[in-house]
């Protein structure tokens, strides 16, 4: 039987690849450094001024920069530079200037922006999923460049769905407000119907509401959190279908199109495998084999 694995050295080849990975592209390494600098000073600020909260979320944005090198090291996948750049400032402009620098209230589009490139790089990495799959000798069928479009852009719609599920649970949980709520001025229900028929009766025109007799104070009538949510399904769904169709063409033409190429994920090469091949005392060995280390 095999020894188990000593779980300290395991730890140490795995910051020695995942220093690797980090430094393997100039230009994403860069971005990574300054925005890691720019949450930590972030994070400084934030004790200063006691918001532990805030605190937290630089901590887990923090972590969140690291796992897309993470994930190119334990699963042995590539991201292209142009699509781990991506990655990297969408979770700063998410947590660090979404969340903490209020960016969600400041400019109205913010949330959707996000929204629409979170369905474009979900489609992104489900069509590479797939792509793998259909290029690997171990797996019996292949997918046409229609079904694969289809997978992308059923997968980017599934992780869309998935995050509104986890925001309605934090808001119905925790009291929070991430499915944004919206001021309307018509309301259209069955419910307002006196003879409690099937037909919907609206009301127009709502300038003020009144809650325990009190004025709402917001001009209108307040949406919880629905319009919010379908809003972001929708442009979710537009970024995932504008991926898909570029797919759809990259696959048909097999590896022609310039754009979907830096978007998506590869295998390794054998030499960038860092989890296997970082270990430099490994690696001296396996280029001489007679040589003893």
């Amino acid at each position: 039987m095999k020894k188990n694995k000593n779980p300290r050295r395991w730890k140490s080849k795995f910051g020695k690849a995942l220093w690797l990975e980090l430094r393997e592209h100039r230009s994403s390494f860069l971005v990574y450094t300054c925005l890691r600098v720019l949450v930590i000073l972030m994070a400084v600020l934030q004790i200063l001024n006691q918001n532990y909260e805030n605190v937290f979320l630089c901590i887990l944005t923090l972590f969140l920069l690291i796992l897309p090198s993470a994930a190119q090291v334990t699963m042995r996948i590539e991201l292209p530079t142009v699509l781990e750049i991506i990655i990297l400032v969408f979770i700063f402009a998410a947590e660090i200037l979404g969340e903490i620098s209020e960016f969600y209230l400041i400019f109205p589009f913010w949330d959707t922006l996000l929204h629409t490139m979170n369905g474009f790089l979900a489609a992104a990495i489900g069509f590479s999923l797939v792509d793998l799959l259909n290029r690997s000798d171990k797996v019996l069928f292949q997918l046409s460049p229609l079904f694969t479009a289809i997978v992308a852009l059923c997968f980017s719609m599934t992780i869309g769905v998935v995050w509104e599920f986890f925001e309605f649970a934090m808001d119905q949980l925790c009291g929070l407000d991430m499915q944004k709520d919206t001021v309307i001025h018509t309301i259209s229900s069955v419910m307002l119907n006196p003879e409690g028929k099937n037909t919907a009766v609206a009301i127009r025109e709502i300038r003020q509401v009144l809650v325990n007799g009190e004025e709402l104070g917001v001009g209108g009538y307040l949406d919880i959190g629905l319009l919010d949510t379908m809003e972001d399904l929708i442009v979710n769904f537009i970024g995932a279908v504008v991926f898909s169709i570029f797919g759809y063409f990259y696959v048909k033409n097999r590896g022609k199109g310039n754009l979907v190429w830096r978007l998506i994920p590869r295998k390794k090469r054998k030499e960038q495998d860092y989890l296997k091949y970082g270990d430099k005392e490994k690696t001296e060995q396996e280029k001489n084999p007679e040589k003893k280390i």
